[in-house]
């Protein structure tokens, strides 16, 4: 016991002063605990070959084939999709954006993990407040708690609750057959993350105007954005206008080439007699009804909205799904000394045809040239700034013609007609959850291995989806959990905190465990406080008469209370690009720590 207390109390130590990595903590402690079972008359695992169990265990599985499906998914363009439903039913509203952005993002989470949730939709959240200029602050804090609530809906949406079936398991085996637990199904969990949802969602949109930030940085003053230097720079906004073109309008029979020239914008796409054409050629005639999207300076557009008499849309519908920030973006292109295209003009080249690029403006010798764009020969040095699908930007990357300035963007090459495979894939996952008696790790790794073998992703993209550090985290703190077990170390401090808190009632013990649970989580990591936690828990409801499966559950969730500091994966994944400082996790994640501890506990007992 002394030497797995001493393992322990390294370990924390280490977390705690972030000395090292936390996947470097998580394979010393598991080399010490094999070094230390190896020392004479001392045994800490039933087996030695149980060290290295971890990464083999149902939970690392789990956890593998949970990032796979979510990059799959990714891929096919399910989650631009997604994000362009929010965008459409948002409606540039801050609470209606808030709420459809935190619900799905919850939603989501419980199937593929908050952290890869959060990551899918931190593009999401980037566009909605291009396109509705509201603060960054005020929309990606409240994602990414509310992908850590989601989380909690389903067994596969957290760590802790990956692991939970595997440490009940683990424990089971030092019980007696009358105290063994049984597995938690897929969904038990939905009424606690649901309920945990619904109180992250509201509790934003009642106390958001007080516990988020204004927008402002640390400093008083505002990062440039993306957006604001195209804007500076090029007089050209980021902001694509959808326009409806009716029948009998002046516009009709007029080339697409003529408009551009004479009202000096660009169309970059054209929705006509059932046919999506993005980039369309100077050539195309727009004969209405038809639906375009421009862009251009705002005097250039206003300009032609008001010779056409034309109205815009105030959000992307026709072309939500292939030019939101998701599909597309506007970027910056220089010239080389070497290129082909010097003296040549855009026109002249197509442009827009061969390189799948549309033209705004161009940087040149401190002048910006927005006018007869078209026809301007093109020299070396010059930059274009140019509205381009990130797949077509891909291909791009490797043209020496030009170079690529425009370096944060989706590398992927999306593959938008395998949604429908990726879907499918996912819902055979979910399905053999639901209806088999297979472990959930093989059941999620059949949902992976079809998107592999369907060609949603390759294999080498497989890896890629793998966050190893975590995987390493796992399997490394496994073995310590189980000499916990073994060595008797969990029931003696379950004794030592039924004994420390007298008579306490079995609900207090409960809540003090979730509170050690949170605590934990903030210095170590969720993965390092269920894993030792748990079957702490269970002995304390074992000595206190409680119920031990509802103490592992309550404990689990709790292990996902992390709201207070950047430490958790998905705080540490929005503190950047949100621009917020610990403070600020501080005064929003207060009082939401607060509410995730008492519905944690109401709906958790309600369960019986």
């Amino acid at each position: 016991m002394l030497l797995v207390l001493g393992i322990l109390g390294v370990a924390v130590w280490l977390f705690v002063s972030e000395r090292l990595r936390v996947d470097v903590v998580a394979l010393l402690t598991l080399v010490l605990v094999g070094l230390a079972d190896a020392l004479p008359g001392i045994t800490l695992l039933n087996d030695p070959r149980e060290l290295f169990d971890g990464f083999g265990s149902n939970a690392v599985i789990a956890i593998i084939a949970t990032m796979i499906i979510g990059t799959g998914l990714n891929r096919a363009g399910v989650m631009a999709r997604l994000a362009g439903l929010v965008l459409r039913l948002g409606d540039h509203r801050e609470r209606r954006l808030l709420t459809l952005i935190c619900a799905t993002a919850g939603l989501v989470s419980g199937f593929i993990q908050n952290v890869g949730a959060a990551a899918l939709f931190l593009p999401v959240v980037s566009h909605v407040v291009v396109r509705s200029h509201l603060p960054m602050g005020r929309l990606l804090l409240p994602m990414g708690y509310c992908a850590i609530l989601g989380g909690t809906i389903t067994l596969v949406g957290s760590s802790p609750l990956i692991l939970l079936n595997d440490l009940i398991s683990n424990t089971n085996k030092s019980l007696p057959a009358v105290h063994r637990m049984v597995p938690f199904d897929l969904f038990v969990v939905a009424p606690v993350g649901l309920a945990l949802l619904i109180t992250g969602i509201g509790y934003f949109l009642l106390l958001g105007r007080w516990v988020l930030p204004q927008g402002a940085t640390h400093n008083g003053a505002r990062p440039e954005k993306t957006a604001d230097y195209f804007q500076r720079i090029y007089g050209v906004g980021p902001d694509i206008l959808e326009i409806h073109v009716p029948r009998g309008n002046a516009l009709s029979g007029r080339l697409i080439g003529e408009i551009e020239q004479q009202n000096h914008i660009r169309l970059i796409a054209l929705r006509m007699r059932g046919n999506t054409l993005l980039g369309p050629t100077r050539n195309v005639p727009v004969d209405g009804p038809a639906v375009i999207a421009v862009m251009g300076a705002d005097d250039h557009v206003q300009a032609f909205l008001e010779r056409f008499k034309l109205r815009p849309r105030r959000a992307l519908v026709t072309f939500n799904e292939t030019l939101a920030y998701p599909q597309a973006g506007v970027v910056e292109l220089v010239i080389p000394p070497d290129s082909d295209l010097i003296g040549k003009t855009a026109r002249e080249v197509w442009l827009r045809k061969s390189f799948g690029v549309s033209l705004l403006a161009i940087h040149r010798g401190g002048s910006i040239i927005r006018e007869e764009i078209g026809t301007t020969a093109l020299q070396a040095g010059d930059t274009l700034l140019c509205h381009s699908s990130w797949r077509n930007l891909s291909r791009l990357e490797r043209n020496r013609n030009v170079i690529l300035v425009t370096a944060e963007f989706p590398h992927h090459e999306p593959r938008p007609d395998k949604a429908g495979v990726a879907l499918g894939c996912f819902a055979v996952a979910i399905l053999l959850v639901l209806i088999s008696q297979l472990p959930l790790a093989q059941c999620l790794l059949t949902g992976a291995l079809g998107m592999v073998l369907t060609g949603v992703i390759s294999m080498n993209e497989a890896y890629e989806a793998v966050s190893w550090k975590t995987v390493f985290l796992l399997a490394g703190l496994i073995p310590l959990g189980q000499a916990m077990e073994t060595t008797g170390t969990a029931s003696l401090l379950a004794v030592l905190i039924t004994q420390g808190l007298g008579d306490a009632p079995p609900w207090g013990l409960q809540a003090a465990l979730a509170v050690l649970a949170g605590g934990l989580n903030l210095v170590m990591s969720n993965v390092g406080a269920t894993i030792l936690l748990v079957p702490l828990a269970v002995n304390v409801a074992l000595a206190s008469g409680a119920d031990p499966a509802l103490f592992a559950l309550s404990t689990a969730i709790a292990a996902c209370n992390s709201f207070l500091m950047p430490t958790n994966q998905v705080n540490a994944l929005i503190m950047g690009p949100g621009d917020y400082r610990v403070r600020d996790f501080l005064r929003a994640g207060a009082p939401m720590s607060v509410l995730h501890l008492l519905v944690n506990l109401l709906v958790v007992n309600s369960l019986r």
